[in-house]
């Protein structure tokens, strides 16, 4: 097994490090408006019910969308949709209408009004489930009420942003490590 060398690094940049999953586009809509975000900071915060985190910047045009309908869907991309995922992130939804700017299919979803965009490989139906961090560190918790996942491929090959505009691709084959693990720990 191999040890490491190391040097100091800017703690500001640990993220690179520390990421927790793919970048996702969130989409969003109240009273009439439709929203889609770029988004790299969320997280799973329990598994039954699904919950996830997800830290949205106040500035952020989705922002009062989503606080105002307490619901979003979170649509996972594959990387043969990377240059549309920068680029929404590098727009804002006050200026354009990003479903027509950037050709993406807004489909309707079963439990939330937020559109699912047809073109991602999964799309989960948020709704708020805890408004506690909303105000003092713009984290909005969700509750995943219906999921929506491609059946091919069995491991897409997703975007993971690294932070100063570096990203990595990920969906090679799994690696089974199950035998490591307690059964209840799965």
């Amino acid at each position: 097994m191999p040890t490491y060398r190391k040097a100091d690094f800017p703690v500001r940049n640990v993220r690179r490090f520390l990421e927790p999953g793919p970048v996702v586009l969130v989409s969003s809509a109240h009273k009439g408006q439709t929203n889609i975000m770029t988004m790299a900071w969320h997280m799973m915060m329990e598994f039954q019910p699904a919950l996830i985190g997800c830290c949205i910047s106040s500035a952020n045009h989705s922002f009062e969308l989503i606080r105002k309908s307490r619901q979003c869907v979170i649509n996972l991309p594959t990387v043969d949709l990377a240059d549309k995922v920068v680029r929404i992130g590098n727009s804002s939804g006050r200026d354009i209408d990003k479903f027509t700017a950037f050709g993406l299919t807004a489909a309707p979803a079963e439990m939330v009004a937020a559109p699912l965009i047809a073109e991602c490989y999964a799309n989960f139906e948020c709704r708020l489930a805890d408004t506690s961090w909303v105000t003092k560190y713009n984290v909005f918790v969700f509750k995943v009420v219906k999921a929506h996942v491609a059946t091919r491929p069995k491991t897409p090959k997703t975007i993971h942003y690294r932070g100063d505009g570096e990203f990595m691709i990920s969906g090679e084959e799994t690696r089974k490590f199950r035998k490591l693990f307690r059964p209840e720990m799965l």
